[in-house]
């Protein structure tokens, strides 16, 4: 299989992720980039029932009006950025 790449913005960044990652042909940075990719969507579907659950409480939580106001957002994030995990 042949593949002509002919957007010049994604010549470019597959040139960078051949550079960053010191692999030896685009074919190798392709191969990288796919087995990332299933990885992440074998997660995503191993877990998608805790996911969809936490997003249904975090839905519950909003409609029963324990959200964060939006001009306190950012200093919210700020503050569980900076605690330790």
């Amino acid at each position: 299989m042949n593949i002509e790449i002919r957007d010049r913005a994604l010549q470019a960044r597959l040139q960078k992720q051949l550079e960053a990652t010191g692999s030896a042909s685009v074919e190798e940075v392709l191969l990288r980039l796919l087995e990332t990719q299933e990885e992440q969507d074998r997660w995503l579907q191993e877990n998608k029932e805790a996911i969809n659950a936490k997003i249904r409480r975090g839905i519950a939580q909003l409609d029963r009006g324990e959200g964060i106001p939006q001009d306190q957002v950012d200093a919210y994030l700020k503050e569980l950025k900076s605690k330790p995990e």
